[in-house]
């Protein structure tokens, strides 16, 4: 028993305690979202001094079959392509870089892919190359080396595009995302929706970057066996603070909040222009996700909205948005990034130092906060319309659809209506349970209503939609009245002539 307690651990000796194989399936498991993932590669490419990068999905007629990031950096000498690929190797980070722990490259690319493949040349060194597969890697620490042949033509492959005396190739194989089966338009409705979306992610995380005029980011589709390039466009700055002009003429202000740690923070306050139809507004997520403070490390954001524990998201703040480019804190005694670079976790002691912050004239950031509600509220009086609230929509409900919803009305403080498919009489083209908030679709129908294609979570978006704006009144009632129930049965009526007119056109 320990009659007095120790300060101090005492220890007899070491033992070295290699880490198992299955490690690296830990490493993949890491949560990495896809434009996240192809986001931090990028990062690698800038820190290699990359004027140039292409991101290029490769396809072989309707099946994609690989990811390539390709560079025109400095590209890594054999030793340094070692410890790129070795788990937690850190290569002496400089100032201003944008890597930090050494997990980056791995981790990013197991979490999407069976296999990721560099390869690499220098201005001085033959291009060399190795690859992670991940069926071998979760068994033992071996890395493949790369035919020095195939590095080679690799490189020659990519010879201008963007590769010159030197360069780095990423390549993902047994990518988890892809469609399995490419067949009925699937891989093309696939590369619609997610090239769209990483050039946003990209264009956001990157806008300080990719607006100057030494850096270029391209997303690019082509087919390995005709050569037929279907897409190639240059991904464009997203700036969240992009705005024309400010929502009130005090703002930008920079409010100063001091902490011990870390001395004066510079806080750069703005009131975007209200109901602004600008994708720098409005394509960053919900309304309230986009509030709130945007983090920068070394010019890269790394978190986009939200408070930090400051104070609670609300709808009233959605002008609100505060630059905070992240001082040196290699402790993280105040803000600690994550892994993935996709958020901050910052102290008490910042959310503190909030209270007290003030810019030149002698404003509070309270007072800040104050005035972005007041620029809200005033523009809703001014449109002259006082909106009936809603139930806010919930699972099953497109985001981008959930998005739109939730900045047009106010919201209820209920639990979201959602929206299952479901096996009903096929008399009846909906059902609601009110208990549960639940509208219930008949599966019977899906297919027809979506031309074919396979279901989805957030499948049939028109319909949907629709649904939610007719049943708003039956999901804010305990009990329907009976004009209520005539106009449902009127809607069954209607709706199900026209699904069984879907079914017809698709059997002919």
């Amino acid at each position: 028993m320990v009659s007095e307690w120790q300060f101090e651990v005492p220890t007899a000796g070491s033992k070295r305690l290699p880490p198992d194989g299955r490690y690296m399936e830990a490493l993949s498991s890491q949560g990495y979202g896809f434009e996240a993932a192809i986001a931090d590669l990028v990062d690698n490419s800038l820190d290699a001094g990359a004027s140039n990068v292409v991101i290029h999905f490769l396809r072989d007629g309707d099946r994609l079959v690989s990811l390539v990031i390709v560079d025109d950096g400095k590209g890594m000498t054999e030793d340094e392509l070692d410890v790129a690929m070795t788990v937690g190797g850190r290569r002496g980070y400089a100032k201003g870089s944008l890597g930090m722990f050494g997990t980056g490259l791995k981790s990013a690319s197991l979490s999407h892919a069976d296999a990721v493949t560099v390869v690499s040349r220098t201005k001085r060194t033959r291009p060399v190359g190795r690859r992670w597969l991940m069926e071998h890697a979760k068994k033992s620490f071996e890395c493949d080396i790369i035919d020095p042949d195939f590095a080679q033509d690799f490189v020659d492959f990519y010879q201008g595009r963007p590769i010159g005396f030197q360069g780095t190739i990423v390549r993902w194989d047994g990518v988890k995302d892809f469609p399995k089966h490419g067949g009925g338009g699937q891989t093309d409705r696939y590369l619609h929706r997610t090239v769209n979306k990483l050039g946003l992610h990209l264009g956001l995380c990157l806008h300080r970057f990719l607006a100057r005029d030494d850096f270029h980011i391209t997303i690019s589709v082509q087919d390995v066996r005709t050569g037929i390039e279907y897409a190639n466009y240059g991904v464009e700055p997203l700036d969240p603070f992009g705005y024309p002009v400010s929502g009130d003429s005090d703002y930008p202000s920079t409010f100063v909040a001091e902490t011990a740690s870390l001395g004066l923070i510079n806080l750069h306050a703005h009131i975007w222009p209200p109901r602004s139809s600008l994708d720098e507004y409005k394509a960053l997520g919900a309304v309230v996700e986009r509030e709130g403070f945007y983090f920068y490390r070394n010019d890269r954001l790394v978190q986009a909205g939200g408070w930090n524990n400051y104070r609670q998201p609300e709808q009233h703040l959605a002008l609100a948005r505060v630059a905070v480019d992240l001082p040196d804190d290699p402790e993280g005694e105040v803000f600690r990034l994550t892994v993935k670079k996709e958020g901050v976790q910052a102290s008490p002691e910042f959310t503190a130092a909030l209270d007290k912050a003030k810019d030149d004239q002698g404003r509070t950031f309270g007072g800040y906060l104050a005035d972005a509600e007041r620029v809200y509220r005033e523009a809703r009086k001014r449109a002259g319309v006082a909106r009936k609230a809603v139930v806010p929509p919930g699972r099953g409900m497109d985001p981008q659809v959930r998005q739109v919803i939730e900045e047009e009305l106010p919201l209820l403080h209920e639990e979201p209506l959602q929206f299952r498919w479901q096996k009903l009489p096929n008399d009846r083209f909906f059902e609601i349970d009110q208990e549960a908030q639940v509208l219930l679709l008949n599966q019977h129908y899906r297919a027809a209503l979506l031309g074919g294609r396979s279901g989805t979570l957030n499948d049939a978006p028109m319909v949907k939609a629709l649904m939610y704006l007719l049943m708003q009144d039956a999901f804010q009632r305990e009990r329907l009245g009976s004009r209520l129930k005539d106009n449902i049965e009127l809607w069954q009526s209607v709706l199900v002539a026209a699904a069984r007119t879907e079914l017809d056109r698709v059997a002919d």
